[in-house]
């Protein structure tokens, strides 16, 4: 297929393209200096994301009303659902279990760190399986050199280094029937699929999956619709990617800012796009021509619709494990 890069409304063979135009609305300005990970609670009906250099976890209704945030006490790479309501988080320091207290500030109980002896790197993008596992990866902070690595965290609040030599992670997301993972190593543009052994967690099979060397942007945060198709938040690209399972470019969406970290699907029917940003990597000219970046968006009108997230089954230390 021509990878060639679509300009927001084109379309190649585009299962996504409905009747309608598609409409992209900032729905919170922000700016988050690092906005990242949002995910649809479609129990509480809310969607939630994080700033992850400001410290803080964000949530709004569908619209983008009703705001509110919690500070957190370290930078945060990314947070899951949790099965009892909370959440399960990478932080700097390691892994944790995050709870929204009443007021501005979220209780914090730390699992563990996965690299206590590497100062120059961080936890970073993290999804829970279909099987109720939290991924999570770590990143070099300086993006210098590839002594990252991907994590498991399993129900028992334990984990396992499942691959190595990475610079900055991202990308994670499963297939609809939790065979196979997906990743992204972002600063050296390479992107990846994974067959899954869902019973034992087991990664195997490592091959290329998307190639954006055709086209501007790498790839960011990323989720997976109802079809199959994996949707990726282009970093420097200004756009959304939609792609197949196998890594073809179905369709290319236009944003109004260049840095679109990460998206993911919500609201009532789960069929709004919402996207974050970020603002760390612009100067101030490209400040001035983006006034809208490190807003949060949200996307009408794509013909698609997600799935809820999984939820993290481990619990706090002392409530059964």
């Amino acid at each position: 297929m021509d990878q060639r890069a679509f300009r927001s409304g084109e379309s190649a063979s585009d299962p996504t393209r409905g009747s309608g135009d598609i409409r992209i609305e900032c729905i919170w300005r922000g700016p988050a200096e690092l906005g990242e990970c949002p995910i649809w609670d479609e129990r509480r009906q809310r969607l939630f994301w994080i700033d992850s250099l400001q410290c803080r976890i964000w949530c709004c209704d569908a619209s983008g009303r009703d705001l509110h945030h919690w500070q957190l006490p370290e930078v945060i790479g990314s947070i899951g659902l949790r099965e009892d309501g909370g959440f399960v988080a990478g932080l700097a320091s390691g892994f944790a279990l995050v709870d929204l207290a009443s007021g501005d500030e979220a209780r914090i109980e730390r699992i563990g760190d996965p690299e206590p002896d590497l100062a120059d790197t961080r936890l970073n993008d993290g999804k829970v399986d279909r099987q109720g596992r939290f991924w999570c990866g770590s990143m070099n902070r300086d993006f210098a050199e590839p002594n990252a690595s991907l994590y498991r965290l399993e129900e028992t609040l334990s984990w396992q280094k499942v691959d190595s030599g990475i610079t900055v992670s991202n990308g994670l997301a499963f297939s609809l029937d939790g065979a196979t993972l997906y990743f992204s190593d972002s600063r050296v543009d390479r992107s990846y699929r994974y067959d899954l052994d869902q019973q034992s967690g087991a990664l195997s099979n490592r091959r290329a999956f998307i190639d954006t060397g055709s086209y501007r942007g790498r790839i960011d945060g990323a989720t997976v619709d109802a079809r199959g198709n994996y949707w990726g938040a282009l970093f420097e690209g200004g756009a959304i990617g939609c792609f197949s399972p196998q890594g073809d470019l179905l369709h290319h969406i236009g944003l109004p800012v260049s840095c679109p970290t990460m998206c993911a699907f919500g609201g009532e029917r789960m069929n709004a796009l919402y996207v974050t940003s970020a603002t760390f990597s612009l100067d101030h000219k490209k400040l001035a021509r983006e006034p809208q970046a490190g807003g949060l968006f949200a996307i009408h009108g794509l013909n698609a619709q997600g799935i809820p997230e999984p939820r993290f089954k481990g619990e706090p230390r002392g409530r059964g494990n």
